[in-house]
C-alpha cells in the first residue's frame, strides 16, 4: 500500500505539474496576443521608405495578424528615437547605425535587427574647391550636423583609413556643428571647407548650389558594404516579446525589397499619403541611388564591422570584447529569413544575401 501510494502520489504531483505548465503558457500566450507592439515612424524621412511601405502596403497588418498579435503605429521624430525606445514610448523603429554607437557605448539598451539600405550620406565641397577627397581635408575644417551624428562617425573612420589621427585631442581635422539644413550655406559662404549631409538635404544642395561629391557612401568601396540605416528594437522587448519582434523584422525585410524593386511606385506612395514632401521624380531618383537590399545577417557584419573600427580609434571605450558586444547588441532568429526579393506578381522569396552590390536603377 505504502508503494501504491507513493505511485499515486508522483502521478497527482505530475497532473498538477503539467495542469500548472499548462495554465503558465496560455496565460504566457494570452498576454503576448493583447500586448500592443509600438512602432516609432515618421513622416518626411525619405529614407525612412520602408517604414512608409510596410504600412501602405499592410505587411505590418499581414505579419501581425498572421502570428495573431498586436501593433500600432507612432508618429515620431527620428532623432529621438533612441531616447523614445528608453521612455517605453516605442518599441522599435529603424535608425542610422552610426549615430547610435556611441550611445550604445554608453548603456542604450537596443537591439538592432536587419540593415535596410546604404548611402544617404555624402560629403561636399564647393565646385571650384582644389580639395579632391577626404585626405585632402587635414587641417581643414568640416562642417558636422553633430558630434555624434553618423556623418560624423563616417567622416571620422574614412579620415582614419588615410592615416590620420580622427578622433579626441590631436585630431588632425576642425569640426564645425551646424544644423542639418544650415550646413549648406556655411559651405557656400566659405565658414567651412567641406560638409557632411544626409539626403535630401544632400541632393538638394547639389542641385541648388552646385557642390561636388568628394564621398558618397553609396558608391565608397567602404561603405557601400555597409548599412547606414538598421532596423532596432529595445533589448528588454525583444526578449519577452521575440514573435512581435520578428513579425517587425519580416515586414521590414519586405518592404525595404519593396523599395529596391520599386523606387518609383515607393516615392509616388509616400508623397500621396504625406510620408513626404517634394517631387516624386527628384524623391525617387534618390531612393533609387541607394542601395534597399536588405539583409540580417550582413546588417550583423556592418555592426562589427564599425565597432571593430571605432574601438580602435577610441570612438567607443566600454567595449571589452568585440564580439560578445555584438552579440549583446544584434538579435539573430532562426526562424527568420535573411532578406526577401519582391517578385513581379506581388509576392517574395526568401533569399540571404552574401554582398551588397550597387543595384542603382536608371529612371
Amino acid at each position: 500500500m505504502k508503494q501504491l501510494k507513493k505511485i499515486g502520489t508522483s502521478v497527482a504531483a505530475a497532473v498538477l505539474a503539467f495542469a500548472a505548465a499548462t495554465t503558465f503558457t496560455s496565460c504566457g500566450k494570452k498576454q503576448d496576443s493583447e500586448f500592443v507592439f509600438k512602432i516609432g515612424t515618421a513622416n518626411s524621412s525619405l529614407c525612412g521608405a520602408p517604414l512608409h511601405v510596410a504600412i501602405d502596403l499592410g505587411l505590418f497588418k499581414d505579419e501581425f495578424e498572421k502570428a495573431g498579435l498586436k501593433y500600432e503605429t507612432i508618429e515620431i521624430d527620428l532623432m529621438q528615437a533612441s531616447s523614445l525606445v528608453v521612455a517605453g514610448k516605442i518599441d522599435a523603429t529603424l535608425g542610422l547605425a552610426g549615430g547610435l554607437l556611441p550611445q550604445i557605448d554608453n548603456g542604450l539598451e537596443i537591439k538592432f535587427l536587419s540593415g535596410l539600405h546604404t548611402g544617404c550620406t555624402k560629403f561636399y565641397v564647393k565646385a571650384d574647391s582644389p580639395y579632391q577627397t577626404l585626405a585632402d581635408l587635414k587641417g581643414k575644417t568640416v562642417g558636422l550636423c553633430g558630434v555624434q551624428d553618423s556623418s560624423t562617425v563616417v567622416f571620422q573612420r574614412k579620415f582614419h583609413d588615410y592615416g590620420y589621427k580622427a578622433y579626441g585631442q590631436g585630431a588632425e581635422f576642425k569640426m564645425a556643428v551646424y544644423g542639418l539644413t544650415d550646413l549648406p550655406l556655411a559651405l557656400e559662404n566659405g565658414a567651412v571647407d567641406a560638409v557632411g549631409l544626409h539626403d535630401p538635404v544632400g541632393y538638394l544642395a547639389e542641385q541648388s548650389y552646385g557642390f561636388r561629391k568628394i564621398l558618397d557612401t553609396t558608391e565608397d568601396e567602404k561603405f557601400s558594404q555597409e548599412y547606414c540605416c538598421m532596423t532596432f528594437v529595445s533589448s528588454e522587448i525583444a526578449k519577452k516579446y521575440p514573435e512581435h519582434t520578428k513579425a517587425f523584422i519580416r515586414a521590414m525585410l519586405k518592404a525595404a525589397a519593396f523599395v529596391q524593386a520599386k523606387p518609383l511606385e515607393t516615392a509616388e506612395l509616400q508623397v500621396k499619403n504625406e510620408h513626404v514632401s517634394g517631387d516624386v521624380a527628384s524623391n525617387a531618383k534618390m531612393l533609387a541611388s541607394y542601395n534597399y537590399t536588405p539583409s540580417v545577417g550582413l546588417a550583423r557584419k556592418t555592426l562589427y564591422d564599425a565597432i571593430d573600427q571605432v574601438v580602435d580609434m577610441g570612438i567607443m571605450t566600454n567595449v571589452a570584447d568585440k564580439e560578445s558586444f555584438v552579440n549583446e547588441h544584434f538579435e539573430i532568429f532562426d526562424d527568420v529569413p535573411d532578406s526577401y526579393i519582391y517578385n513581379a506578381d506581388g509576392t517574395y522569396t526568401e533569399t540571404k544575401v552574401t554582398v551588397l552590390t550597387n543595384n542603382s536603377k536608371a529612371l
